[in-house]
């Protein structure tokens, strides 16, 4: 039988770009399942928002993006890579952090070279560690993992403070400490991203972040790169926060959000919204299994 961790090497590996949108909880993967995607990314700033209300600053630990992992990966019939930070520490620590994600369900992830606590790729003040820190991690994390398919992505972060010509040759040592994937960050123009895909002989992953550094590319344009997958890790969150500030606002104006679905046209019925985690199928196997008294 095809694992999940082998389905996700080989999209990784098609021709076509792969489009991994991010989840930060259960519900959002399910509703990106549903919308016909072929995998999900579990966004580590969307967990660190929806779950603990904080800025995406290494905030979160193993064991609750663990138990996020858990809940994305049962909520779905999809591979679910991740977001991995910077290991939580050093390479003992990636070495837990991965074994504890792969067990959750995870068939891949992306580690950073930033020091721990990490920040956000797109906001300012990134410190790096050392090259051979990262090569220990990626080391490590070859080390945890159990499923050869399961796809260990390097970040580095090196091109805002050290420039492309570095960030380059740290891949380059990423790939050879056995990372599968290349995830350079915060590349300023197509230029850039045009250079990366000529001189890293690897499968190279594209962050697209609203409002971030990187140009804003459809998947069709970063196919036309040569990009192998692209993930959203703000776009589900944004929508969320931004539709539940504008309703709560029209609740506490009007005293009702009776009118406010329908002026923005997101109204959906009870019967809908039950039908995004499976109520009817729950439904016939609470009919199955549970004793019920009778009256």
């Amino acid at each position: 039988m095809t694992t999940h961790a082998r389905r996700f090497r080989e999209l990784v590996e098609a021709p076509e770009i792969v489009v991994v949108p991010s989840a930060y909880d259960a519900l959002s993967a399910k509703v990106i399942e549903q919308a016909g995607f072929k995998a999900v990314h579990m966004t580590g700033s969307g967990t660190s928002a929806s779950m603990l209300g904080l800025p995406d600053l290494g905030f979160s630990t193993i064991t609750e993006m663990a138990w996020n992992a858990k809940n994305i990966t049962l909520a779905v019939d999809l591979p679910v890579i991740m977001d991995i930070d910077a290991g939580y520490g050093n390479a003992m620590n990636t070495w837990r952090c991965v074994r504890e994600f792969e067990r959750a369900g995870i068939v891949g992830g992306h580690l950073e070279d930033q020091v721990v606590p990490k920040r956000c790729g797109h906001l300012e003040g990134k410190r790096l560690i050392s090259t051979e820190e990262m090569v220990g991690k990626i080391e490590a994390a070859v080390e945890a993992r159990t499923d050869p398919d399961w796809l260990l992505i390097a970040r580095t972060d090196a091109r805002e403070k050290l420039g492309l010509d570095e960030a380059i040759r740290r891949s380059h040592e990423y790939l050879a400490a056995g990372a599968d994937c290349i995830f350079l960050e915060a590349m300023l123009t197509v230029d850039e991203m045009k250079r990366v895909r000529d001189e890293i002989d690897a499968p190279l992953l594209a962050n697209m972040v609203e409002g971030g550094k990187t140009p804003w590319l459809t998947s069709k344009e970063l196919e036309a790169i040569g990009y192998n997958l692209a993930i959203y890790p703000l776009s589900g969150w944004l929508a969320a926060t931004s539709i539940l500030r504008k309703m709560f606002a029209a609740l506490r104006d009007e005293g009702t959000t009776q009118h406010f679905w329908d002026r923005h046209d997101l109204r959906m019925s009870f019967e809908e919204l039950f039908e995004v985690f499976d109520y009817s199928r729950i439904s016939e196997l609470e009919a199955r299994f549970v004793v019920r008294d009778e009256d």
